[in-house]
């Protein structure tokens, strides 16, 4: 189809964006093939009137788990934590029911087309689940956003999501030969678990424990980039990030404390850091009748957080890149609020909303490594926009509500999905 998006009010994801009126955004297929003043006539093209409203990117979510809702569990007195490994067990244990999966991730995907999200970077799924949707989508088979896939990812016994979203290697030599199995299923990047996390510690106080020693990063570091894939880990720890970084990590997700030294480490390895906000708020600043959560849990959350928020506005300063990601299925952590973590950037890290914005959408383009594909309005580019009737410049929260979505030309008019009131009930109070 060939679009003419005229009447709207342009907000371009570049560095410097201001508004820009009087222009018409023109699409032909998956394209933007032209922006010319809206006085100009189109002939071919469906006018799409959008009468006032804000024309903008995308938004690019770069830490996502296809496979969960991010519900928390009811809570309930003397409750054992979930067994995520024994879940995970049942939920790939056949065929049939690997099919009901493959089809949760297949609906999930399309909830975060449908909330304004048109390109996502899925880092530790189900199987090679997210891959295939990938593949549909891009075929035209399903409705979904741009998927970066990296499937399964790599832990230690005992380590993060081991057994579930991640699958456990014990030496360098079994790290190696599960990036090559990996490899086999298509990705686009090797996800490690480096380190455990609030939900897997029950300690006060020890969060984000090493797991996985240097010479498994290393070795699985290696594998991946002789293979020509960047490696993604999660990391809760300065240790960790220490780690990560002297073994070949590329891009540090959470992120903690940074020393001098990490921070040249960042450097020379060109790495950058995924700022997850979202997962982590609950657990530090509900109260626990709220998140649910046991009182080890908030204390660590806490440290998370700090060690986040201390990471990003540490990586800005030192001219690190930074990109933003939802860390969705964690608990309150859904595939329609991508607009929280903007504004929960905004807020705990101090940046404004046109920065905000803009690493949300070409920022984050070019850490994934597709801003010459998508992530800004310019003429070349894939057809990635949403559309909402106030400006996000003023106040983020607009983006809760998009009237539009067009993902890679392809209109959707009035997007709609599910929500889950009761967890947007909690955040909202907190917001």
């Amino acid at each position: 189809m060939k679009y003419a998006l005229v009447n709207g009010i342009i907000l371009d994801g570049t560095k410097e964006m201001k508004p820009v009126s009087g222009k018409a955004v023109l699409t032909e297929g998956e394209r933007i093939v032209d922006i010319v003043p809206d006085t100009e006539p189109v002939p071919g093209y469906e006018v799409i009137d959008l009468k006032g409203a804000y024309l903008l990117p995308g938004l690019i979510d770069l830490h996502v788990h296809l496979a969960l809702d991010g519900k928390p569990p009811k809570p309930k007195k003397n409750s054992k934590p979930v067994d995520y490994e024994k879940l995970y067990k049942l939920l790939t244990g056949n065929p049939v029911i690997r099919g009901v999966v493959k089809r949760r991730v297949a609906s999930f995907a399309k909830t975060e087309v449908m909330s304004g999200v048109t390109t996502i970077r899925t880092v530790g799924g189900a199987l090679d689940f997210d891959a295939q949707v990938r593949d549909l989508i891009k075929e035209g088979k399903l409705v979904g956003p741009r998927i970066i896939a990296s499937n399964t990812g790599i832990s230690v016994p005992g380590g993060h999501f081991a057994g579930s979203i991640a699958t456990a290697v014990s030496s360098p030599e079994e790290a190696r030969e599960l990036v090559r199995k990996i490899s086999g299923t298509k990705p686009d990047l090797i996800k490690l678990m480096i380190t455990g996390g609030v939900m897997d510690s029950d300690a006060k106080g020890m969060p984000g424990v090493l797991k996985m020693s240097p010479e498994i990063v290393k070795a699985a570091c290696d594998e991946a980039h002789s293979l020509g894939y960047k490696v993604a880990a999660h990391v809760e720890s300065s240790e960790g990030v220490k780690v990560a970084l002297e073994n070949g990590v590329d891009s540090v997700e959470h992120g903690a404390i940074l020393s001098d030294e990490m921070i040249q480490l960042f450097k020379e390895r060109k790495a950058v850091d995924i700022c997850t906000l979202s997962p982590a708020i609950p657990y530090a600043e509900f109260p626990l009748e709220e998140s649910g959560a046991p009182q080890v849990a908030k204390d660590n959350g806490r440290v998370v957080l700090d060690g986040i928020i201390s990471c990003a506005k540490t990586c800005i300063e030192n001219d690190i890149p930074v990109g933003l990601g939802s860390d969705v299925s964690c608990p309150f952590v859904v595939h329609y609020n991508f607009w929280r973590e903007l504004c929960y950037f905004n807020t705990y890290i101090g940046r404004s909303t046109s920065e905000t914005l803009y690493r949300a959408t070409l920022g984050n383009a070019g850490i994934a490594g597709i801003a010459d594909e998508t992530g800004s309005i310019e003429v070349g580019k894939s057809a990635d926009m949403i559309v909402v009737k106030k400006n996000p410049l003023e106040d983020l929260s607009v983006l809760r509500n998009v009237s539009m979505v067009i993902a890679r030309g392809n209109l959707i008019r009035k997007p709609k999905h599910k929500t889950i009131i009761e967890v947007d009930e909690v955040l909202d109070r907190h917001m």
